[in-house]
Order: C-alpha cells, then sequence, then structure tokens
C-alpha cells in the first residue's frame, strides 16, 4: 500500500486497472518521466495473464493487424497498432531473458510460465518508477478542476490525467465489472451494447441430446458463419460446442444465426469414401467413413442419416450425402455460455468519442479509455493481448 489511510495522494497520471493494458500504460508514462499511480481493487496483478494460454500467456501473435479485430470501426486500431507492434513487445520479452516459442497460426506463448510476463512487467513499472496500489476499492470519480479525483476506501488520489484499463465484463470470478462502462456513461461518452465473445456456443436440449455420445471428441473444421470462416479444432462439450475454431465464430455469430460445420475441411471424404467402396465393397460406410473421422463421430453421422448395408450396395449419391453430413452441417446455437467462459467482451465504450491517436476522450480532456473496454476486439490467439499492449502503449504516451 502506498502512503497512509485519509491522506490525499497526487500524481500526474492515475491507473485504474493493473491488467495487461494498464501496466503498459504505466510504463510508458513512467518513462516519460510522468508520476503514476495504478490502483486495482484486486490482490494481484495481472490475474488474467497469468491464466492466460493454459498459464503460459499466448502473449502475442506476430500477424497481428488491423484484419484481427473486430469494431464498429475498424480502422480505429490501426494507430495504435502500427505504433507499438508485436516486434516491440517480443523486445522487451527478450530483453527480461524470457524464453518463447511459437506455436500455429503466429500465436507466442511463454516456454515456462505465464508469471514471467507478469514479473516482467513488474519489473518494467519498477523501472519507470510507477506505483502499484492492490486491494483499492473505488467509491468515486470526479472532475478536479483540470483533473481528476478519484476516491477510494483508503483515501483520495488525485491526477492530471485518468487512463482507465478496468477490462470488460468477461471472467468475473478473476474480478471483472462493468466499471469502465458506467464511469464512461457518467462522463457522458457512448456506449455499445456488450456481449460475449470468444465463447463456447450451446444447443437447445433435442440437439445436445442427440450429441451427447460425442462429449469429449475434437476434430479439425472449418466453422462458417455467413461470409466468414475460421480453420481450427472443433470440440463437442457436454454443453454443446467450442474448441478454437467455435470460439473464434462466436464473435460474429449472434441469437438465432446458423453457423456451418466442415468436419476435416482438407479432407475430400466423399472422394475417399467412393474410394473405399471400390476397394472393399463389402465393408459399412461406418468402418470406411470411422477411417477419416474419430469413430464415435463417423457412427453418428450414419445412424443420423440412415444408412446401413455394405457400401457396395449403396449408390455414390448416399456416400455423397453422408460426406455432406460431415462437411456441411448447418447447426443453430441456441446461445453461449456467456461471460462466465468467454474470453472476452465484444462491444464497449464507443471508439467515435475517443481519439484513436491517444485513446483519449475527446470531449474529456486528461481521460483515456485503454484494452478490452473499448470496442475493439481480437481474434483467438493473442491479439486481445497485442491490442492490451498497444492501447496502453498510446495512452501512456499522452497521458
Amino acid at each position: 500500500m502506498i502512503g497512509e489511510t485519509g491522506l490525499q495522494r497526487k500524481s500526474d497520471v492515475i491507473v485504474i486497472g493493473a491488467g495487461a493494458a494498464g501496466m503498459m500504460a504505466a510504463i510508458r508514462a513512467g518513462k516519460r518521466g510522468r508520476s503514476v499511480v495504478v490502483l486495482d481493487h484486486a490482490r494481484a496483478p495481472g490475474e488474467k495473464i497469468r491464466i492466460s494460454g493454459g498459464g503460459r500467456c499466448n502473449f502475442t501473435n506476430i500477424h497481428a493487424g488491423p484484419k484481427n479485430f473486430l469494431s464498429t470501426n475498424p480502422h480505429f486500431c490501426k494507430s495504435a497498432l502500427a505504433r507499438f507492434t508485436p516486434a516491440d513487445f517480443i523486445a522487451m520479452v527478450e530483453r527480461h531473458g524470457i524464453t518463447w516459442h511459437e506455436k500455429t497460426l503466429g500465436q507466442l506463448f511463454c516456454d515456462e510460465s505465464a508469471k514471467d510476463i507478469i514479473r516482467m512487467l513488474l519489473e518494467e513499472m519498477r523501472a519507470a518508477g510507477a506505483a502499484l496500489n492492490l486491494g483499492t476499492e473505488i467509491t468515486g470519480v470526479e472532475r478536479a478542476g483540470d483533473g481528476f479525483r478519484i476516491s477510494t476506501g483508503e483515501g483520495v488520489y488525485e491526477a492530471s490525467s485518468l487512463i482507465v484499463a478496468t477490462g470488460g465484463k468477461s471472467i468475473p470470478k478473476m474480478g471483472a465489472t462493468g466499471f469502465a462502462y458506467r464511469l464512461a456513461e457518467q462522463f457522458g461518452l457512448p456506449v455499445l451494447e456488450t456481449r460475449p465473445g470468444l465463447v463456447p456456443l450451446t444447443l437447445d436440449p433435442g440437439l445436445l441430446e442427440a450429441i451427447a455420445p460425442l462429449a469429449g471428441i475434437s476434430a479439425p473444421a472449418e466453422i462458417r458463419h455467413g461470409k466468414t470462416a475460421f480453420r481450427e479444432a472443433l470440440l463437442f462439450t457436454h454443453r454443446g460446442l467450442s474448441g478454437p475454431a467455435i470460439l473464434q465464430i462466436s464473435s460474429y455469430w449472434r441469437e438465432g444465426d446458423e453457423i456451418v460445420v466442415s468436419i476435416e475441411p482438407d479432407i475430400d471424404i466423399a472422394a475417399q469414401l467412393k474410394a473405399a467402396k471400390q476397394r472393399n465393397g463389402r465393408q459399412s460406410a461406418q468402418t470406411a467413413l470411422g477411417d477419416i473421422l474419430p469413430k464415435r463421430l463417423a457412427q453418428f453421422l450414419v445412424e443420423r442419416e440412415k444408412i446401413s448395408g455394405n457400401m457396395a450396395d449403396m449408390p455414390d449419391k448416399t456416400l455423397m450425402r453422408l460426406a455432406a453430413s460431415a462437411q456441411n452441417w448447418p447447426v443453430k446455437p441456441s446461445g453461449s455460455e456467456g461471460y462466465r467462459t468467454a474470453e472476452v467482451t465484444l462491444g464497449g465504450i464507443d471508439t467515435a468519442a475517443l481519439d484513436s491517436r491517444s485513446m483519449e476522450a475527446k470531449a474529456v480532456p486528461g481521460l483515456y479509455f485503454i484494452g478490452e473496454c473499448v470496442d475493439v476486439t481480437g481474434w483467438l490467439g493473442g491479439y486481445n493481448f497485442q491490442w492490451a499492449w498497444a492501447s496502453g502503449f498510446a495512452a501512456g504516451e499522452y497521458a
């Protein structure tokens, strides 16, 4: 804790939120010679960092660019992303001797632990002279002359600049709240509809019962929604559909919409079934399909299409129908698992109210919003961390 209870504290910059974006903003502002205090109600900094990437933190993606983000204004993220790139963050990681590796699709992970990233950020904050005050409940925020007064359970803080980095609503058990949205509205900034993103999708009871035998099965898949498609793993669960491909498409899906599932999209299943029929017409379609797909999934599809008998007795159109059931399977989710398991929050503070270069509220000089609370949401795979670093750096440059 900093100072004594009840004392008024003054600094150049106050950052509310000791997550990825907040710590990066504090580092940048501190390096500019600004006095910085970071406040957070949590007992530990960077909790979302700690649990990310299976505990190894998917800290960026080498391919990160505007095309990988959803926003009402797709151009808004360009400035920040261009001024603090994945290469910039990698350079920081390497300066601290943190070893890392690339997984699929440009995703970068720590070799050891996500805690290495948290330690790095804390060391950078200390070097920049930024103070960290955890376990601090914010009870009020108001204008004070040209700056801001932040009331807390342990006293009042004042600063000329206020950076809000409290995240969205996803994973409330990690302390997520709607604080940033309430504060934005308090100062007259528009907040767009929020909803869970990068989240498993649920199915209605009838379909869920039908696919119950598939729970736990994973397979390569392409999931389509309109013109958007992602090719990654699909996972059947006891609640519905998950896996990276589903999480990706969930950010585009809306209630009432249909998605189309294509399992093993790189395989021409129809052609392989026809070839299997030529090689051994006495085998069943289920056996032949089980050589291509997980056997429980093959059984499910054959039974769903009511196909039986030897392949020699089947017309090719039956085999093509079976292949289509795997590779052109329309599914209408009933909903999502919600913020409880969502990795991000879609929507949020309207970018029209913010300066894209500084993240400052256009109508409220000195007030900045960064990270997940802003209407910029990345794909799965390190993109949202890159937005946190980039937007935090942008605000720290100006606050």
